[in-house]
């Protein structure tokens, strides 16, 4: 059974080089009570693909939920701040 909530969506965006990616974490319960790490990944605006992995203990879906999260961020993976969607809805109107 998973005792804690864990979701994640970051992004990168590099206009220069033409890139928008999305990275998207969660760990959720299965059918049988054990905990699924689901990853997506893609560009944004797209379905993307996605990869579960699944683990008898939370802890070690917690482990490398961190590990994951660790590695986008040393890629220059950020969570999208408030002003940040501001600033997109501002543009596109």
């Amino acid at each position: 059974m998973v005792a804690q909530p864990y979701h994640l969506y970051i992004e990168r965006d590099d206009s220069s080089k033409n890139m928008a990616r999305f990275y998207a974490m969660s760990i959720e319960p299965t059918l049988f009570g054990d905990a699924c790490l689901v990853r997506r990944w893609g560009r944004i605006g797209s379905c993307g693909q996605a990869k579960r992995h699944h683990f008898d203990r939370e802890h070690d879906a917690v482990v490398l939920f961190l590990d994951l999260l660790r590695q986008k961020r040393r890629r220059g993976y950020r969570p999208k701040t408030a002003e940040d969607r501001a600033f997109t809805s501002n543009q596109s109107k």
